[in-house]
């Protein structure tokens, strides 16, 4: 079952809970997280940066489709961070139902006008758009990107730029970074700034940066209002964690061995997202209204 956000994200807002953004790179990346998903029953956006689309030919994007497509599970597919319009294009040539467009580091006014183009241009084949506003921080790692000091998101620039833009998501800054954090690094998100951006925002919010923060901010901020949480991190460290730790301890190389214990430790990260955001069991909401 495959639908576009603005679709998916009305039915999250209507139940109150928030969806998991997966980033995956190829097969078994997107294996783990389908299988849990549907595992779980739980609506999943899978999500794939710009490098990851380069990374992956046509003929993957093909069969990601068709895989969605016969799924009794809601998906999105969706493009993470595009930065220009021809990463727009690749991604609606290639059938995704979602795109980012990433302007959060331009001037803001640039943002607004390069955002809203992307926006008529998707709006027109029925793909729906995420724009930003505010910076999301780097750490390590990150197919995303990011800056190394975070610009927080102002209530003003929400209701400014939702109305100038027709964006269909919006994803703010409230102080999560991309990628791993350092050892002894505490992150703090502002779950303040996060009631007031929700009071004031027409679309549904969206939380990037959202591996390795701890589990009872991340829990709050889904049940303050955001609907939409960008997972990379996290279980792709897993999953390698494992297949190392095997091939350390007993030399196996051979990916009929290794790659199923990697998806047990990949899936058992995803799960614990899908319940943190109160997903799980939820697909079941989609089925009422859509079919």
């Amino acid at each position: 079952m495959l639908m576009n956000m603005q679709e998916f994200l009305a039915v999250a807002e209507e139940h109150h809970f928030a969806a998991g953004a997966f980033n995956v790179t190829e097969v078994a990346n997107f294996r783990c997280v389908v299988e849990e998903a549907e595992a779980q029953k739980a609506p999943t956006i899978i999500a794939i940066a710009v490098n990851e689309l380069d990374f992956c030919g046509p003929e993957f994007y093909s069969y990601v489709r068709t895989r969605l497509l016969e799924s009794p599970i809601p998906f999105v597919l969706h493009l993470d961070h595009g930065r220009t319009l021809q990463d727009i294009l690749r991604a609606i040539q290639a059938g995704f139902t979602s795109v980012m467009f990433d302007g959060s580091e331009l001037p803001y006014e640039e943002n607004v006008r390069q955002t809203k183009a992307v926006v008529d241009l998707a709006h027109l084949v029925g793909v729906s758009v995420e724009g930003e506003v505010g910076t999301i921080g780097i750490m390590n790692y990150s197919d995303e990107g990011g800056v190394d000091h975070i610009t927080y998101t102002r209530p003003e620039e929400v209701i400014d730029f939702t109305a100038k833009t027709g964006v269909d998501s919006l994803a703010v800054a409230i102080g999560t970074s991309h990628g791993l954090y350092p050892e002894g690094f505490v992150p703090k998100l502002q779950l303040d700034l996060l009631k007031e951006l929700k009071q004031v925002s027409p679309v549904p919010l969206v939380l990037h940066g959202g591996s390795d923060n701890p589990d009872e901010e991340i829990r709050q901020a889904c049940q303050i209002g955001i609907r939409k949480v960008n997972i990379a991190s996290d279980y792709k460290a897993a999953y390698s964690r494992k297949l190392n730790e095997i091939m350390n301890e007993t030399g196996e190389f051979k990916f009929s061995t290794l790659m199923p214990k990697g998806f047990e430790a990949a899936r058992a990260v995803i799960r614990h997202k899908m319940e943190l955001f109160g997903s799980v069991g939820k697909a079941s909401a989609y089925w009422e209204k859509f079919l």
